[in-house]
């Protein structure tokens, strides 16, 4: 006989925030919204910790470069999708590491015998505008000038000019020595009104350029996750068929985190994973598992070795695996479970093993419930996509502008590794839908809005840091109700002019 749970799932719209003491300092200036994303020792602090508890999904439509850059310079983290080949996924992750706010490798380079013409084509490929001249075209040539897009007109220009006739010399560069510090290169670039610094070896060879558009962005971004060496934090997402071939490639890419993308995580081949994984690198690359939505699939996992474990089945809004294949949980009843599972782990290990909450977010106060539920952090598809960074089409819907989001498990991304039940069979049908979703604008205008609503309402319940919220938030369940008193009622609305 199946075995019956007694408990409803329960999604977030359920459930509301009681006020707690609001203290004078409560104030949204205040609070904190840093958060672990990997597993570590009470009494240590987690090797890598998130300035905003926001994850973007390991989705096509989400999560890109572009995307990732963004994200990462206000405090999360992407996970760049793995639904594509080994090589495009891992250059995918080389273009976050090198928009970095420190020294930069140059990846765009030419000689003084090259032409107008290839300076344009190496422009239009990188995206670049700022070339070495060095004397074998490479990143470590001796530097002989440099070409800036002020130094020629295209349209005006020979294109078969040789770049020696006006590039601008090496003798008349400012320089800095290799073995100076950020700062003292930062100040040469003010002193002389430089957009760029290049670095030299003894030799002069052309180690790095320092750039002051990254002093700049650091300083309107004071929340940007960047590790020691200045480069931004990113993720990928790897399945349980190829990691052997991935996982090596996206570590040489420079991966900061790895994410095995699965709609059910509670299985032997996320184990196999992990412990490969674990094999060769030992506890110096990270990984987190899922999805999985009950204790026994979280304690599975963390056996298994996961630094992180995701939570949600079904709950995604492009995601129709419940009513596929009738299997998943509401988000707010699988992230209480699996929370309480958390809390024993921690008590009987000494180990804090962080949860991501995946789905279930229709408001932005469900990502408060969330969190005050015990997700760690947030991992979101539709929020993200909305936005000019996400790689989708903007389009013109009437009188309505929207972007181009669809599932992993849809017939357009072909992701049949990610719902993989072994053997050799591909994906037989959907699990989501191909949609659109309303165009918003800029991400950093929005995660600005949304994040101050986060932080009013925990001032609201009396906390300033997640960890209080988590211990201190009081949430009671709500009736049907309730539901239509807590929205504008028995009014005429004015029409938005």
């Amino acid at each position: 006989m199946a075995i019956y749970l007694n408990d409803v799932s329960r999604t977030f719209g359920e459930y509301l925030l009681i006020p707690g003491l609001t203290t004078k300092m409560c104030i949204p200036s205040n609070v904190s919204l840093r958060t672990p994303l990997v597993k570590y020792k009470i009494g240590e602090v987690s090797p890598v910790r998130l300035n905003i508890p926001f994850v973007s999904a390991i989705m096509q439509s989400v999560s890109g470069p572009e995307l990732a850059i963004e994200l990462a310079r206000n405090g999360g983290i992407s996970f760049i999708f793995g639904s594509q080949s080994v090589e495009a996924q891992a250059e995918m992750v080389r273009k976050v590491k090198k928009f970095k706010a420190g020294f930069v490798v140059s990846d765009s380079n030419l000689t003084p015998e090259d032409r107008l013409s290839d300076v344009i084509a190496l422009i239009k490929r990188t995206g670049h505008s700022t070339i070495g001249i060095t004397d074998d075209g490479t990143a470590n040539g001796r530097l002989l000038g440099l070409v800036t897009s002020k130094d020629f007109r295209p349209e005006k220009d020979d294109n078969s000019m040789k770049i020696k006739y006006f590039m601008t010399p090496f003798d008349r560069l400012h320089v800095g020595r290799l073995g100076i510090s950020l700062t003292e290169a930062n100040q040469i670039i003010w002193e002389y009104r430089l957009n760029t610094l290049p670095i030299i070896d003894g030799e002069e060879h052309l180690a790095y350029f320092v750039f002051r558009k990254d002093y700049d962005n650091h300083r309107a971004n004071p929340h940007e996750l960047s590790g020691g060496d200045k480069t931004l934090l990113v993720g990928a997402g790897i399945n349980s068929r190829d990691y052997e071939e991935r996982v090596p490639a996206l570590i040489d890419a420079g991966v900061d985190v790895l994410c095995i993308d699965s709609s059910d995580g509670y299985s032997e081949w996320q184990k196999d994973t992990i412990q490969w994984i674990r094999e060769r690198y030992g506890d110096t690359v990270y990984v987190g598992a899922g999805n999985v939505v009950d204790s026994e699939g979280f304690d599975y996992l963390v056996r298994a070795g996961a630094d992180f474990v995701k939570v949600g089945i079904g709950g995604g809004s492009i995601c129709i695996t419940r009513e596929q294949k009738g299997i998943g949980r509401g988000q707010a009843t699988a992230l209480i479970d699996v929370a309480q599972a958390r809390e024993r782990h921690l008590q009987e290990t000494g180990v804090y093993i962080p949860i991501c909450s995946d789905g279930g977010i229709v408001h932005d106060y469900h990502m408060t419930l969330a969190l005050a539920m015990g997700a760690d952090f947030l991992m979101m598809g539709r929020y993200f996509a909305r936005f000019d960074e996400s790689p989708t089409k903007k389009l013109r819907i009437g009188n309505n502008y929207v972007k181009e989001y669809w599932g992993e498990g849809s017939n357009r991304a072909q992701n049949w590794q990610r719902y993989d039940s072994g053997g050799s069979e591909s994906l037989k049908f959907e699990e989501g839908v191909d949609s659109y979703v309303p165009y918003a604008g800029k991400m950093k205008d929005n995660l600005n809005a949304t994040l101050g609503k986060i932080k009013a309402t925990m001032c609201s319940c009396g906390a300033v840091t997640l960890e209080e919220l988590q211990r201190q938030a009081k949430i009671t369940l709500v009736s049907s109700t309730s539901i239509v008193e807590g929205g504008a009622h028995d009014v005429i609305l004015k029409e938005k002019t």
